[in-house]
């Protein structure tokens, strides 16, 4: 899984590229990108699947700032990414999420 970073100079903003690999999804027909930059809402950010068999989607983050997020295939494959900026426990206390820094 690769995130990729482009920080713009005119906005406080910054493009985060998510890309996961045809080979780290069993369930391959949909994925989702949920976090909290979406309140978690499992529906709302499906990710395109590339001629590769990748699934990539591109969001705009507000810098300064951590996200926590993971990868929902199907409806209850739940992932996390192989390389996040690092992890940290849900407060439910049962997994960890990625997290992005910007």
């Amino acid at each position: 899984m690769a995130i990729s970073k482009k920080f713009l100079k005119s906005k406080p903003v910054c493009k985060v590229r998510f890309e996961v690999p045809k080979d780290q999804v069993e369930n391959g027909d949909a994925i989702y990108l949920v976090g909290d930059f979406n309140d978690w809402d499992e529906n709302s950010i499906p990710m395109k699947k590339l001629k590769s068999g990748n699934f990539t989607v591109t969001l705009d983050l507000e810098v300064g700032r951590d996200y926590q997020f993971r990868y929902l295939a199907g409806s209850d494959s739940w992932f996390n990414d192989n390389d996040p900026d690092r992890t940290e426990m849900t407060h439910y206390g049962d997994a960890e999420n990625s997290v992005v820094s910007v």
